[in-house]
């Protein structure tokens, strides 16, 4: 049988597969039914560590994907990794972690007469320093006098200045900022009653940004009333430990958050976040694709009875390809029977003979017993887009390697010889 009517074969069937688990074995989910998100999400953390606090897990992860979720047009992005960070801080309960309605970052403010909790805060947030640029490595000054260096600082001065009264100009509450501040700066801005905040990573300020709707600004002339974020109810410094953070939380639509965990060590922590990391990946599939397939093997031997119902009707060869990925998709139903010890070659012709009947799609292999049991009522949902990414996958990779039609392999059998052949390199036709 020639690769390419195998390799056809197979994408027709992959469009078959994508279209029974979407039409016909895919199940609806009802996004704003919460009791039904948190029991998809709980089966992703079944079995971890975090498996006794799971709903407090579940209820975390809905509410940090739905935070950051942003809608644009017919497209949902949902960013979990550059805008939910997770921060971890030793001591305390794991009951004490939250979602917070904003962003927590691990800084205090610059100068201890600086407010340390402000309502309502105007935010300005840059990532240009605010200190007198020094110049590069090759410059060269020659001072002659006393009155030149007097001079030269006094210009310093005079530009630090100006930067300063650039942004008091905009009366903001807190001023943020990726580099430097200098005590000068500082001096300006405490008599102005200006909290400050320097050094802040960019990716953190790019959270702050998205959470109270400020612009980041690189030049303090550039400055508009527009680039100044009001959306933050509150700004406050607090004390965990020996260790100060700034909290931006109350914001009005946060599409940014932080989770903070609390828990007794930094491993148990680390475990906690690696699981909690699960449970979002999870929620996000549901919520960029709300559909859901039956799992314990229903899916595959729904799918493994289908192809092979639609291969009677497909024309010549390349109904054995068909058949032969039926025949494969069998396997994973044989291996969740094989995990628990139950007969498999039994087990499964009963599995098979239960899809030939029509309404039992969600038919599958229960993982502990190794019993036939109604995946509705078990309740063992996987997200459609995580299967439907792992058939398109695997049919992929077997093409990819039957368009592979030979291997030449030049090894070096002259020169071992003595004979002096070139050994050329290993060609892929």
């Amino acid at each position: 049988m020639h690769p390419t009517v195998i390799i056809r074969a197979f994408r027709q069937a992959l469009d078959d597969i994508l279209t029974i688990c979407k039409e016909e074995i895919g199940r609806e989910v009802d996004m704003s039914n919460k009791d039904e998100m948190k029991k998809i999400v709980k089966s992703s953390i079944g079995t971890k560590f975090i498996k006794k606090w799971s709903d407090l897990a579940c209820e975390m992860a809905l509410s940090a994907v739905e935070t950051v979720a942003l809608e644009s047009g017919d497209r949902k992005e949902i960013d979990i990794k550059r805008y939910a960070k997770v921060e971890k801080i030793p001591g305390g309960s794991l009951e004490e972690s939250e979602v917070l309605k904003g962003v927590m970052v691990n800084k205090d403010v610059t100068h201890a007469k600086m407010r340390r909790r402000i309502e309502n805060p105007r935010i300005i947030l840059l990532d240009c320093p605010l200190e007198y640029k020094k110049g590069e490595s090759m410059t060269n000054l020659e001072i002659s006098g006393e009155a030149d260096f007097t001079k030269l600082l006094q210009l310093e001065e005079e530009y630090v200045e100006k930067m300063c009264l650039e942004i008091i100009a905009l009366k903001p509450d807190l001023v943020i900022t990726e580099k430097g501040l200098s005590d000068l700066a500082q001096h300006y801005l405490v008599k102005a009653n200006i909290s400050a905040i320097r050094r802040v990573k960019k990716s953190d300020n790019n959270r702050i940004a998205r959470a109270c709707g400020a612009t980041i600004c690189n030049r303090t002339d550039e400055l508009k009333e527009s680039d100044v974020g009001t959306e933050c109810g509150l700004f406050e410094i607090r004390k965990h430990g020996d260790e100060y953070f700034m909290y931006l939380v109350e914001c009005k639509e946060p599409k940014a958050c932080t989770i903070v965990l609390r828990g007794a060590s930094k491993d148990i922590l680390k475990e906690i976040e690696r699981n909690l990391q699960d449970a979002m990946q999870v929620a996000r599939n549901i919520m960029v694709d709300p559909r859901l397939l039956p799992g314990g093997g229903a899916t595959e031997m729904a799918l493994a009875h289908a192809l092979t119902e639609r291969s009677k009707s497909v024309v010549g060869v390349g109904q054995w390809a068909y058949r032969a990925i039926a025949k494969a998709l069998e396997v994973i139903p044989r291996t969740l029977l094989q995990n628990c010890g139950a007969n498999t070659i039994r087990v499964l012709t009963a599995l098979r003979a239960k899809h030939a009947v029509a309404g039992n799609m969600t038919w599958g292999v229960d993982g502990d017993t190794g019993r036939l049991v109604d995946m509705k009522e078990l309740g063992v949902w996987d997200p459609l887009s995580v299967k439907v990414q792992t058939y398109k996958t695997a049919i992929e990779t077997a093409v990819l390697l039957l368009r592979i039609d030979d291997i030449v392999s030049g090894s070096k059998k002259g020169s071992e010889e003595g004979g002096g052949g070139r050994g050329g390199g290993p060609t892929m036709g």
